[in-house]
């Protein structure tokens, strides 16, 4: 009888993290048995899928307390449905508003949890570090700077790395992929625009970015569309502004700008590990932001000053994130100055910090070694 495993994920990142480590598993066991919540990533690699990601990610307090039935059903669905499955350890991917009530569900009956991709209790809710110590067996960290953190608090991580160094390499080693743009554009430079995911972002967000299109006509601006949102959402926002949307093809964006503007997030660090001078923008929920200033510890937003501890790209928060300084920060990194080489430089520390990758094997095999 193979060991059997329940693995949690509840984002679009926690789906492509998953598949990864799932891959690795069933090439290290091949008759592991698998349940998991996650996307279409982790399906395609194999197992059986108990509930996809899309009825799962809601983001923000207030967004969080509209849908909270709905959150609640599932908590209670789940822990049904690993009592039924009875696996031999549980592997919760990120997603930790709901992920810990699990692993503190699963340590009283007694299911041995492992933990990838810490919560971020270094930047806020610092006692969820007893919780952790208490509930999960093995944690799983990615930043350089969290292992140092948790040994404050007498508790020994295992840092595998950043799974994106894994996912760029493997893109750059096969990479004939190129930018596919419509005729007429290929000639001017491209500026990238990685405005978000969810809607609410988009909205809030691309209104402020939009005007670059005309204050910079020599370059051609390009967004990276997110795989959840229809073109419509996009095209009604944009109006006539000559923008190119794009699906799919995030990497090649990033590997042909010049620079880019980027909302905090993982993908300010994907944009740093291409090289791409990058301006970062946050406008949040009015209410969620409030709440989030006052809970929030952490000096920096994007991941890429928090790993190199100093405000080497310019972030725009909230009502800082206007137009007009939106463009005078990319105009800081486009024109091949002092800023621009400072953060290139501080890319090439930033990949020295994170190492050599091979996140997801590493996971599998400590798993697995454990379990």
């Amino acid at each position: 009888m193979g060991k059997k495993l329940y693995i949690i994920s509840g984002e679009a990142s926690g789906d492509l993290h998953g598949a990864n480590v799932m891959k690795e598993l069933f090439a290290l066991e091949p008759d592991l048995d698998i349940c998991f919540w996650g996307g279409d990533k982790m399906q395609a690699v194999g197992g059986t899928m108990v509930r996809h990601i899309r009825d799962l990610a809601f983001m923000g307090f207030v967004e969080v307390l509209k849908n909270l039935p709905t959150i609640l059903r599932n908590i209670r669905f789940c822990k049904e449905d690993i009592l039924e499955f009875k696996p031999d350890a549980l592997l919760l991917i990120d997603y930790p508003g709901f992920n810990m009530r699990i692993a503190e569900w699963a340590k009283k009956n007694h299911i041995k949890v492992y933990y990838y991709i810490s919560p971020t209790v270094w930047a806020w809710k610092e006692n969820r570090v007893h919780k952790i110590k208490r509930d999960v067996f093995k944690l799983f960290c990615i930043f350089p700077f969290e292992v140092d953190f948790y040994r404050k608090h007498h508790y020994e991580i295992e840092y595998v790395g950043h799974p994106l160094l894994d996912e760029i390499k493997q893109y750059q080693q096969q990479s004939d992929q190129q930018l596919k743009l419509q005729p007429g554009d290929s000639g001017k430079p491209v500026i990238a625009m990685l405005p978000g995911s969810r809607k609410q972002e988009l909205r809030t967000k691309l209104p402020v970015m939009l005007p670059l299109v005309d204050l910079f006509p020599q370059y051609h601006f390009v967004i990276a569309g997110a795989p959840n949102m229809e073109l419509s959402v996009y095209q009604e926002l944009i109006g006539d502004k000559p923008v190119e949307i794009v699906y799919g093809q995030t990497y090649p964006l990033l590997q042909q700008a010049e620079a880019a503007v980027v909302t905090s997030g993982t993908a300010t660090l994907e944009t740093a590990l291409f090289e791409v001078p990058q301006v970062v923008c946050y406008i949040g929920n009015a209410i969620s932001y409030q709440i989030a200033k006052r809970l929030v510890k952490v000096k920096y937003i994007s991941i890429v000053n928090l790993i190199l501890d100093k405000p080497s790209v310019v972030e725009l928060i909230q009502h800082d994130c206007t137009t007009e300084k939106l463009a005078a920060e990319l105009s800081a990194v486009i024109q091949g100055g002092e800023k621009r080489k400072q953060i290139l430089d501080d890319y090439a520390d930033l990949k020295n910090m994170l190492g050599k990758g091979g996140a997801s094997k590493k996971v599998a095999q400590s798993l697995l070694k454990t379990i």
